[in-house]
């Protein structure tokens, strides 16, 4: 091929190269300006935007964003346990034991298990009679002097508890009907939470009246006659085996007193080791409670208190309320004849009413200057007189004849007793 035909090819290749490159530019330039077809109501589809990469997380994930936590609003709240909700809202929740003895009301604010709730200034709503309040934070509003008749109780918001939706109907009573109140154990305490130096402050009256032919060995006994001996926290820890085996036949055991400050009910720190052990030897117990009730209503707590403590034990012996001074600054100390008959009268029927033995204790003057002893005649009447021959004149029942005996098992000086029955 010669020089001018290889020009005229190479010519008419870039000329094909050339009009194929027009005919590509002019294909694309006709392709962007067609006219939209689309009718009127339609959208032309358009090509998707890229987007970038996503990942998908769970509901409360954060995912690759470390700061998202931020803006979310309960991610620092606590989780909440329904079981532990549960369990609190019950620990929380107060519900009201309203009792009536005579024109009054004692409501105690209990929690779920039925103890006191004590330290918090509670308040009550009674009908059309206004607020109280727990003025000393334990759990108990006493109100008295009350008509007989309907109330209703309601116990006010306060932070921290849930109280009752609804108020509770209630009964005051127009008269004491001795019987014993059920829910009396809460307001037994023990000496823990009571100053016990001020409050069992109890004086033996007979003491100051015995004379020197006070009998302190053991007396002989015969017929219906038999030895007892009479204890309490004073005597400590007892050997009752050794008891028994000296010849002792009963005791009687002090259930608890009233505080002679406060009017608190107080267990003997000793009763149930007493009652336990004299059970065990083989005794016939009794019991006594310490009074310092200024009225009925009080006369009726303790009995029930007295019965609350004994219902796991066999009584066979009387139990008996000890009416005596407690130092001239007890709460009852200045009692008169009629109203100090009639407490212990109330508590006798109350203790009969519960189907056991109810008796007084009280010294001979105690007898002669403090109570209408013809009144009393039913009842089983324990004399306290420290002679050899007692000079009082009344009927009896039981004669505490020293307070200063020895009996093998009991350290120190003990009450020494005979029963008549």
């Amino acid at each position: 091929m010669d020089s001018k035909l290889r020009r005229l090819t190479i010519l008419g290749s870039m000329a094909i190269i050339l009009l194929v490159s027009i005919l590509v530019i002019f294909s694309n330039s006709d392709h962007d300006q067609r006219p939209n077809h689309s009718t009127p109501g339609e959208t032309a589809p358009t090509s998707p935007e890229p987007q970038e990469p996503s990942e998908s997380y769970g509901v409360g994930q954060i995912g690759n964003d470390l700061s998202a936590f931020m803006e979310d609003e309960t991610f620092f709240d606590p989780e909440i346990n329904p079981i532990l909700e549960a369990a609190r809202d019950q620990a929380n929740r107060l519900s009201l034991m309203v009792t009536s003895v005579e024109k009054d009301l004692r409501i105690q604010i209990v929690d779920n298990d039925g103890n006191p709730v004590t330290g918090e200034s509670f308040y009550v709503s009674l009908s059309d009679m206004g607020e109280y309040k727990d003025l000393d934070k334990d759990g108990i509003i006493y109100i008295g002097d009350l008509d007989s008749g309907e109330y209703y109780v309601e116990l006010l918001p306060i932070e921290g508890y849930r109280v009752p939706n609804n108020e509770t109907r209630v009964h005051v009573k127009d008269k004491v009907e001795y019987v014993a109140i059920d829910d009396i154990s809460l307001l037994i305490k023990t000496e823990e939470e009571i100053d016990a130096e001020a409050e069992d402050t109890a004086v033996a009256d007979a003491i100051e009246d015995a004379d020197k032919t006070e009998i302190k060995k053991f007396q002989a006994t015969s017929g219906n006659s038999h030895l007892g001996i009479d204890v309490s926290k004073w005597n400590k820890e007892i050997d009752w085996d050794k008891v028994k085996n000296a010849g002792i036949e009963f005791a009687i055991i002090r259930a608890g007193y009233r505080g002679s400050v406060t009017g608190s009910l107080v267990v003997d720190p000793y009763f149930e080791t007493n009652m336990k052990g004299a059970a065990a030897s083989g005794l016939p117990v009794g019991v006594y409670f310490f009074t310092q009730a200024v009225n009925e209503v009080e006369a009726v707590e303790e009995a029930s208190a007295v019965l609350e403590l004994i219902r796991n034990y066999e009584i066979t012996y009387p139990i008996f309320i000890d009416t005596e001074g407690a130092g001239g600054n007890g709460r009852a100390d200045g009692l008169d004849p009629e109203t100090r008959t009639l407490v212990c009268e109330a508590f006798c029927r109350t203790i009969e009413n519960a189907g056991y033995t109810g008796g007084v204790y009280a010294s001979r003057n105690w007898y002669n200057n403090n109570l209408y002893t013809d009144r009393l005649d039913n009842y089983c009447i324990w004399l306290a007189e420290y002679r050899s021959v007692p000079l009082y004149q009344g009927y009896y029942q039981m004669w505490q004849y020293t307070s200063k005996g020895t009996v093998d098992g009991i350290e120190g000086k003990v009450d020494m007793n005979i029963s008549y029955f």
